[in-house]
């Protein structure tokens, strides 16, 4: 007879019953942890995106509606503030996603570089669609009510493909948010429309932000 009578066949003294099962699911946590660390290195950093964004529209667009709620014109430095402030956020959105997913392969860094090179050519396509207006004879109010309203357009649907690209429904919201921003900011005129392109524009991507901080801080607490 076996002097081991109080230990199940097949099991080792000393082993706690499922322990083995309690081992397994760890080192799967530790896997799905390690591959979350490593996709968020890979893709762009929507904190920094939104900060960006809503920076340069908060300035930009609160320095034309301060320039022109009497009804006047904007001074010559606040469009050239907003112009500064909209190309400086679209290279950085531009570069920062290319970098971010370069370390990807195959259609994921497809994926990535072309979402980059989506915002250069949205804005490009914009700035001859104005050019257009202008030789067909648009004023300067239509033309600014249509730059406001198209900018805001492209950044919305950006968004929106950024979300799809990228599943993050945080972007995808945005865009939302912003295609209806830019509804708004077309039908009220001047010189509304640049405060609705400041509050409900820039306001929008520094409080999407400061949500996905929050949202992203917290699942870096439960990591741990």
């Amino acid at each position: 007879m076996s002097a081991d009578h109080g230990t199940p066949s097949g099991t080792s003294s000393g082993a706690e019953p499922g322990g083995d099962a309690f081992d397994a699911a760890a080192r799967l946590r530790m896997i799905d942890d390690q591959q979350a660390r490593t996709r968020s290195g890979l893709e762009p950093d929507s904190r920094l995106l939104y900060l960006a964004w809503g920076a340069a529209w908060l300035v930009g667009y609160l320095a034309m509606w301060l320039t022109s709620r009497d009804g006047g014109q904007p001074a010559a430095w606040a469009g050239w503030t907003l112009a500064a402030a909209i190309v400086a956020a679209m290279v950085f959105t531009m570069v920062h996603s290319i970098r971010r997913t370069a370390g990807m392969r195959g259609t994921s860094a497809r994926a990535g570089a072309m979402y980059g090179w989506g915002w250069m050519l949205g804005f490009l396509t914009m700035w001859a669609i104005l050019n257009g207006l202008i030789r067909a004879g648009a004023g300067d109010e239509m033309i600014a009510v249509a730059a406001n309203g198209i900018a805001c357009l492209i950044v919305g649907l950006m968004y929106l493909g950024g979300g799809m690209v990228f599943q993050d429904n945080g972007l995808y919201a945005l865009g939302v948010w912003m295609l209806v921003t830019a509804a708004v900011a077309t039908l009220v005129g001047l010189p509304g429309t640049n405060l609705v392109m400041a509050l409900l524009g820039g306001g929008g991507f520094l409080a999407m932000g400061a949500v996905t901080a929050v949202v992203q801080a917290r699942r870096q607490v439960g990591h741990d």
